[in-house]
């Protein structure tokens, strides 16, 4: 049987003052991610009511797929910087579509 594609919604609030700072190192995370073997879809958002407020909209062929990004090179080095940019810890939600 086929793993099912899964879709993530990833939101990451940007400590106030530090949304350019946080913008540019989320954008510098999207062609390596979309080089990544299963990455279908890497989106990402910005509010236009909250600038502070930023999501990632993406697809993944499987769960494994995902995994892997997760400990990628590029993810992993962006990560150790939000906590100066960030007020919590992102948000990170799977889904698999159900219709």
């Amino acid at each position: 049987m086929l793993e099912q594609a899964v879709q993530v919604v990833a939101r990451i609030v940007a400590r106030s003052g530090k949304e350019d700072e946080l913008r540019t190192l989320l954008r510098g995370l999207i062609e390596p991610t979309r080089r990544e073997p299963g990455c279908v879809t890497y989106e990402l958002l910005q509010n236009t009511t909250d600038p502070t407020d930023f999501t990632f909209v993406e697809e993944w062929s499987s769960g494994a797929d995902l995994d892997a990004h997760l400990q990628s090179a590029h993810l992993r080095n962006a990560r150790s910087r939000l906590p100066e940019l960030t007020v919590a810890d992102p948000d990170i939600r799977r889904y698999t579509v159900v219709g």
